[in-house]
């Protein structure tokens, strides 16, 4: 074989070797014998081979689940919470860099600071605040994660499991609730209802035509039934008469 032509299929060879594509939605930390040299930007590249390698970044927003912790409020209830956190990689390089495994390092650090956060605080303020319990996460986690190159965008509480005993007091707390609100109700119902039984009282003491007119409804309610004998015990002109103003 031609050595000219040996020579142009290794040097083919080392240039394809070479060839890299990055993404538009990833960043290239390149390294030469590995040391640091730049961070490589989306679009076609070639690196040394065997000299170089780069390690590829995902710059979009991430997910990840914070695991269900066990944690004691501050009024001494179990119970154990799980969350979900969003997070975006701003600087490739110091996430490259400054730590080892920066997933890993974020949800770890995801879990302690929830611990820590909600034990801080009564069980009602967990179940009726969790969007600010999450923002609690959020400003803590990411101050320890800014040197890492990395912005956590958002923290938010999914579940919160209870004792069952826990579960069957806040149930017949509950239910307690509905019912003393159901007795307001209708205490106020009865209240009002008294008070236009009071109006209409005296609008028929103050007119013979309203008793008479009442009179005849009660009549024809009675006489619907069409079971009943009605016997009048005196005659209608012994009703009273309208009061004259004094």
């Amino acid at each position: 074989m031609n050595p000219i032509n040996v020579i142009l299929v290794f040097v083919v060879i080392f240039i394809l070797a070479g060839i890299r594509i990055v993404y538009e939605y990833k960043r290239a930390v390149k390294f030469r014998f590995g040391k640091y040299v730049s961070l490589l930007q989306p679009g076609f590249r070639w690196i040394i081979p065997v000299v170089e390698r780069i390690q590829l970044v995902d710059i979009r927003v991430i997910t990840i689940n914070i695991q269900k912790q066990e944690v004691m409020t501050q009024d001494n209830v179990p119970c154990h919470i799980n969350g979900v956190l969003f997070f975006k990689i701003e600087d490739a390089t110091k996430a490259i860099l400054e730590v080892e495994d920066y997933v890993f390092a974020i949800s770890q650090m995801a879990q302690a600071t929830l611990r820590d956060v909600c034990g801080k605080v009564e069980l009602d303020t967990i179940l009726s605040k969790r969007e600010e319990i999450g923002k609690n996460i959020k400003e803590i986690v990411e101050l320890e994660t800014e040197v890492w190159g990395i912005s956590i965008q958002d923290v938010k509480i999914k579940d919160i499991e209870l004792p069952e005993n826990m579960k069957r007091s806040m149930a017949n707390q509950a239910e307690a609730e509905r019912s003393r609100r159901a007795r307001i109700i209708l205490a106020e119902a009865e209240k009002q209802a008294a008070d236009k039984l009071l109006q209409a009282g005296k609008v028929i003491d103050e007119s013979p035509s309203a008793i008479k007119l009442r009179l005849y409804q009660t009549l024809s309610n009675i006489a619907s039934e069409k079971n009943s004998t009605i016997v009048f015990p005196f005659p209608e002109e012994v009703l009273p008469a309208k009061k004259r103003k004094e």
